[in-house]
């Protein structure tokens, strides 16, 4: 196959094609539940849940929305940290028929009513910590029915320990009035029955999910995925992990559910091969040092700001990552230097792939255990045709060129929710245009440059701010790098590099613009150095250029060309 020169790259137990079954993606839990009932399904802080009960915990959620007046079809929106109450109510949802809304813990109450009224979402499951934001919107956003519960309902811990962890941010509160369609979540499902009734679907049509993107280049979209779109990813993600034994593994949650790489890669996949989750309600260094001592997890899908995180803990006498087998790095491009210490360390494999929230998310993957290209988001998954074009013309560019990464598969959306016109501006005959600029080269390995709108453009030249940051983190004393175009009255553009620095670093501006000199052509070394203490994150940990940007244009209001 000349056109898809990857597939000669497969690993033999990979196959090139699959029948991904048409069912609804609860599916996977009430078989895991029926091949596997004794086996932990979930570990939340040392308390354990087996698939029958989470199965059982499901149903009676299913029924009670049911019984509330909650239909197939309908939206229901969860916002929660990763805990049993958010697989209970995305696997209840599911079992009813109904179409979840992953919403971020972290949103103002102007962002959730956005989301909440775009989606026509009526029915919310949320944490009594963030009751107080929800409660100021619930009018506006017509919310009929707020499901509250709280950290200890399922989490063996002293409760003073819980409040610092989630309540960092000013406007947390556990007070919550109960009544006039407010639930407490223990009691709302209480009220279920447990008999399994599970909602026919047609998987290819009928959606699961609501996901909505960052909206960096303005309001965030919802994309639709089917029932379909999720089940195919989930398993195209087991072919590729082939070693992974059912009903063995243990996933360390740290990427949150409401992301959908951590929806996919954790929380789906898990379920479907009948794994452990060893839930994090959010990233914290010590929390997941001591999650992995006690677990033991096996397979850790991660952000590279969480392994440059274990790194930095790497040579203390308590840390161990011997039981990983694999670890799965997306969100963000992955750094040569965290890839190949990661990896003498934990003796494991560290890999990186490729996906975006349009296409469930996953599309490309290095191979884990055979020939991988270091540097590269490795071959398209089975089922899933990639090639680079034109982002102008949309014609199909020669190997090693420069151009928009375009995709086709059974995980691409179906659309954006109530948007006709920005769904056909990137799904075009079958094919879903990322946005991202790459380049394949003579083996059908792909290589993600940048974002097409995170180019940057300096006196006439083309820019890619990941090759800068790939050469900033080879320097010894660099630990995190972000590079971004800034304003420049003369050239148009000019390259900022913002940096953390490792502690006891002296390193400064002109070392570092000399490391860069000596490794990247005179237009593309960095103009300006900022050193920072830390850089503004996501909760999955990626980092946001665009929050520096909005910063650096603060600070340049009203300044002219030549101040």
């Amino acid at each position: 196959m000349p056109d898809k020169p990857w597939l000669r790259h497969y690993p033999a137990e990979v196959p090139l094609t699959f029948d991904y079954p048409r069912h609804s993606l609860a599916c996977f839990l009430t078989e895991s539940a029926r091949t596997y009932p004794q086996r932990a399904a979930l570990d939340f802080m040392g308390k354990t849940m087996t698939y029958r009960t989470l199965l059982e915990q499901a149903c009676r959620f299913a029924d009670a929305l049911v019984q509330h007046g909650v239909r197939q079809g309908d939206r229901v929106a969860l916002m929660l940290p990763n805990c049993p109450q958010t697989v209970i109510a995305y696997f209840g949802t599911l079992l009813m028929g109904g179409i979840v809304v992953m919403t971020n813990p972290m949103y103002t109450p102007r962002e959730l009513e956005y989301q909440l009224k775009d989606a026509g979402a009526r029915t919310i499951v949320t944490l009594d910590l963030l009751y107080r934001r929800v409660s100021e919107i619930a009018e506006s956003a017509e919310l009929r029915h707020v499901i509250v519960t709280s950290m200890k309902d399922y989490m063996p811990v002293p409760q003073k320990w819980l409040y610092p962890l989630f309540a960092k941010k000013q406007g947390l509160d556990r007070r919550v009035v109960y009544g006039n369609g407010v639930y407490p979540f223990r009691q709302f499902i209480e009220r279920g029955s447990p008999e399994l009734r599970q909602a026919e679907v047609d998987a290819e049509r009928d959606l699961a999910l609501i996901q909505y993107t960052g909206g960096t280049t303005g309001r965030a979209k919802g994309v639709m995925l089917t029932h379909y779109n999720l089940v195919a990813n989930t398993i195209q993600g087991r072919l590729w992990s082939y070693r992974l034994k059912s009903g063995q593994e243990t996933y360390l949650s740290a990427l949150p559910f409401f992301h959908v790489f951590g929806l996919t890669v954790l929380l789906n996949q898990s379920v479907y091969l009948g794994g452990m989750l060893a839930l994090l309600p959010r990233f914290e260094t010590g929390l997941l040092l001591e999650t992995i001592r006690r677990t033991k997890p096996t397979v850790f899908p991660g952000a590279p700001t969480m392994y440059i995180a274990l790194l930095q803990q790497a040579r203390k006498p308590r840390f161990n990552l011997s039981s990983l087998k694999l670890c799965i790095s997306g969100a963000a491009p992955l750094p040569l230097e965290v890839q190949e210490q990661f990896e003498a360390i934990s003796g494991g494999r560290l890999v990186e792939g490729y996906g975006l929230t349009e296409a469930s998310p996953i599309t490309h993957g290095n191979n884990i255990w055979e020939r991988r290209k270091i540097g590269s988001i490795g071959i398209p998954f089975p089922d899933t045709d990639a090639r680079i074009v034109d982002p102008q013309t949309l014609e199909e560019l020669p190997v090693g060129e420069v151009g928009e990464l375009a995709v086709r598969g059974p995980q691409v959306m179906k659309g954006y929710w109530n948007r006709p016109e920005e769904t056909a501006a990137v799904l075009k005959d079958g094919w879903l245009y990322t946005g991202d600029m790459g380049r394949m080269d003579e083996d059908g390995f792909f290589y993600i440059l940048d974002r097409k709108k995170d180019l940057i453009i300096a006196g006439g030249f083309n820019i890619y701010p990941r090759e800068i940051e790939e050469v900033l983190y080879e320097h010894p004393d660099v630990a995190e790098a972000v590079v971004a175009g800034v304003l420049d009255p003369y050239r148009g553009e000019t390259v900022k590099a913002y940096l953390v620095m490792k502690q006891g670093s002296e390193a400064g501006a002109e070392e570092l613009n000399r490391w860069c000199r000596e490794r990247l052509a005179a237009y593309k070394v960095p103009h300006i150095y900022e050193f920072r203490d830390h850089l503004p994150k996501t909760m999955v940990g990626k980092v946001l250029r665009r929050k520096l940007l909005e910063e650096e244009a603060e600070r340049t209001e009203g300044e002219t060309p030549g101040d």
